[in-house]
């Protein structure tokens, strides 16, 4: 099973290794943050736009199509009680890229990134959030 360590380094603001790279996580300025990182929001989001661009650039690479200059913007809402992002929308935009006869097939493929696909079938995961002593428990 892979793992991401997340530290609290104090004042509100954690770092988090991820393999051999680190993330400084800073909260929002409602929980003291002071915009020293992006939220944690902020993070899962732009892992759908990187998601969702890396499955498309890599098909633009296997197909011919110019994925140079390729943004995808990912816009979302914040409700609250649960607070919760919604209303999650990427747009991908591929200035040099001739694929008007490849819309649908750019849409499939961008569908089918990890961090999409985990979202979609949110209701079937499991979270579980142990302390220590079950931590040690599920080690044994």
């Amino acid at each position: 099973m892979a793992k991401i360590t997340t530290y609290y380094k104090g004042d509100m603001l954690f770092e988090s290794k991820l393999g051999n790279h680190s993330v400084i996580i800073d909260v929002p300025a409602s929980m003291d943050g002071k915009d020293r990182g992006p939220t944690p929001p902020e993070l899962f989001v732009a892992s759908l736009g990187s998601c969702v661009g890396a499955f498309v650039a890599q098909y633009c690479g296997r197909a011919g199509i110019d994925a140079s200059e390729m943004t995808v913007d990912v816009t979302f809402d914040k409700l609250e009680n649960p607070t919760r992002l919604t209303n999650l929308k990427v747009r991908v935009e591929l200035p040099h890229g001739q694929c008007a006869d490849r819309q649908a097939a750019i849409h499939r493929v961008a569908e089918h990134c990890p961090v999409h696909e985990t979202i979609l079938t949110m209701e079937g995961i499991e979270i579980d959030i142990l302390g220590r002593e079950q931590l040690e428990a599920v080690a044994v």
